[in-house]
């Protein structure tokens, strides 16, 4: 963690991993496809390899989202064969009004992150998620928004509380597949 003044702070956000289809399930029961549980090990060590270990993760409470934390977690450990270091725990929080969020809320919940945390994971759904990162850095978004398991890292020297729309540059993509 940062000592929350004029420090660089990194937002990486990632939209879960893929899902199985089921027409029996409510949507957020819906669980990770095997391919999606490969696709999260692999996001976790690609952080890890590029030294993105969260201080704190925000995710839905949706079922694939925690799985897709969970697996992140698991790859960020180096418990898969790519995996890489592990760093200390982070705090995460498991936010309800992620799920089917607008992006103006997901940075309401950035927002409340304390002022000390350098690095920030926030797990959640499309459309929210890549409006968001649409809002934060309009010239850089992609177009067509994020598929699933894709990584988006902003980054900003602004305060959590005051982070603002177009505060926040897009300085790396990448899409985990396992």
């Amino acid at each position: 963690m940062t000592d929350g003044t004029n420090q660089e702070r990194t937002l990486v956000l990632l939209r879960h991993a893929k899902a199985e289809q089921s027409q029996d399930a409510p949507d957020a029961d819906r669980s990770l496809s095997a391919r999606g549980q490969a696709d999260a090990a692999a996001a976790g060590a690609w952080l890890a390899r590029h030294a993105l270990l969260p201080d704190v993760v925000l995710s839905s409470t949706a079922r694939r989202t925690r799985q897709t934390w969970h697996g992140v977690e698991m790859g960020m450990t180096g418990s898969p064969p790519e995996g890489g270091p592990a760093g200390s725990s982070p705090v995460v929080r498991y936010e309800p009004t992620a799920y089917e969020a607008q992006p103006e809320q997901l940075l309401e919940l950035v927002r409340a992150v304390p002022s000390d945390a350098g690095t920030v994971l926030l797990v959640a759904h499309n459309p929210g998620i890549s409006l968001l990162s649409a809002l934060l850095d309009p010239q850089r978004a992609d177009p067509d928004g994020l598929r699933t398991t894709d990584l988006v890292v902003h980054r900003t020297t602004a305060p959590w509380a005051a982070l603002a729309p177009g505060g926040a540059p897009i300085t790396a993509r990448h899409t985990a597949r396992g």
